[in-house]
C-alpha cells in the first residue's frame, strides 16, 4: 500500500492521534501535521511523537496534503470545512471520525461541494472516557469496528483507500447508510452515555451523595465510566442526532415507569422476568462479543 505523504489532523486528540500512531506503526504515513487551538495539547502531541508539525490554521496546514481527517467533536467540523475548501488540493481525501453521520454528510455538501467525489465519511467505534493527544495509543483500533457512510458522490478508489488503511490500524470495517448509522448508535451509544450522565446527576443531587461514593465499589464505577466523557463532544452528539436521541430516551422512560410499578407493586414474579430478560440478553451478547 503506497503511504501517506501528508496525514492532516483537524483535532490531535484520542482519535486522530491513534490514527495517527497506528499509521506509523505500520510505515503508511510520512508526515502528520496537527492543527487545534490548544497549544499545550500541540506541544505535547510533539513529544509523544503523535505529530511531526503542528499548527494553528488549518487553511495553512493543508497545503500539500493528500489524507485529511476531521477528528474533533462534530459541532467544529463545519467551520473548518469552510476553513480548508479554499485551498484543498485536488486530490485530498477528506474523512472524519464523527459519531453522527447524517449532520456530517449534510456538512460536507454545505462546505465541499466541489470535493465531494473525495470525500469519505466515518465513524471508528473506539473511544475512552480520557480526551487529548496524551490519551493517543498504537492499539486502540486493534479489533474495533470502523463504520464508513460514503456519499453517492464519493469515487469507489477514495473509499477503498481509507477502508485499507483503517484495515491497516488492526480495524473492521464496514459500509452503512447515514441514517442506519444515527439510528444504530443512538441506542447503543448515545443514550447510555446521555442515561450514565443523568444517573450521575440524581446522586450529586442526594444529601448523602459524599457518604455514596464513599462506599461506591464496582458495580457504580463500571455504569459510570462513560460519564466521565468529554461534555462538549457529547452536547454535539446529542443535539446533532436529536430525533433519534429523543426517541431512545422516550423508551428508557417507559422502561424506567415499567419498572417503577414492578417495584411499587411487590409484584415479584414479574420483576424476576423484567430482570431475567436483561440478563440472559445482556449474557449472550457477551459470549459472542467475546467470540468475536
Amino acid at each position: 500500500m503506497t503511504p501517506v505523504r501528508k496525514l492532516v489532523l483537524l483535532g490531535a486528540g484520542l482519535i486522530g492521534g491513534s490514527f495517527a500512531l497506528a499509521l506509523k506503526r505500520a510505515r503508511l504515513v510520512q508526515h502528520v501535521v496537527g492543527v487545534g487551538r490548544n497549544a499545550a495539547n500541540l506541544s505535547r502531541a510533539l513529544d509523544l511523537n503523535v505529530i511531526d508539525s503542528a499548527s494553528h490554521i488549518a487553511a495553512e496546514a493543508v497545503d500539500g496534503a493528500d489524507l485529511v481527517l476531521l477528528a474533533t467533536p462534530v459541532g467544529q467540523m463545519g467551520r473548518l470545512m469552510a476553513e480548508i475548501a479554499p485551498v484543498l488540493p485536488a486530490d485530498c481525501i477528506v474523512t472524519d471520525g464523527g459519531s453522527t453521520k447524517q449532520d456530517v454528510a449534510a456538512l460536507y455538501r454545505e462546505h465541499l461541494a466541489g470535493h465531494l467525489s473525495h470525500c469519505v465519511p466515518g465513524h471508528p467505534i473506539a473511544g475512552s472516557e480520557l480526551s487529548g493527544a496524551a490519551a493517543a495509543q498504537y492499539g486502540l483500533f486493534e479489533g474495533r469496528r470502523v463504520v464508513l457512510t460514503p456519499l453517492p458522490e464519493t469515487l469507489p478508489d477514495a473509499v477503498e483507500r481509507i477502508r485499507a488503511l483503517w484495515q491497516a490500524c488492526g480495524a473492521n470495517v464496514f459500509d452503512m447508510t447515514p441514517a442506519a448509522h444515527d439510528g444504530i448508535f443512538a441506542a447503543v451509544s448515545h443514550v447510555p452515555h446521555l442515561l450514565s450522565f443523568a444517573y450521575m446527576n440524581a446522586l450529586l443531587d442526594k444529601p448523602e451523595v459524599a457518604a455514596c461514593l464513599d462506599f461506591a465499589a464496582t458495580g457504580f464505577r463500571d455504569f459510570t465510566r462513560i460519564a466521565g466523557s468529554h461534555p462538549d463532544m457529547w452536547r454535539d452528539i446529542a443535539l446533532a442526532n436529536r430525533d433519534a436521541v429523543v426517541a431512545d430516551l422516550r423508551a428508557n422512560v417507559a422502561a424506567l415507569q415499567d419498572l417503577l410499578a414492578l417495584v411499587e407493586s411487590e409484584d415479584a414474579a414479574a420483576l424476576t422476568a423484567y430482570i431475567d430478560r436483561a440478563s440472559k440478553a445482556r449474557t449472550e451478547w457477551g459470549d459472542r462479543s467475546r467470540k468475536a
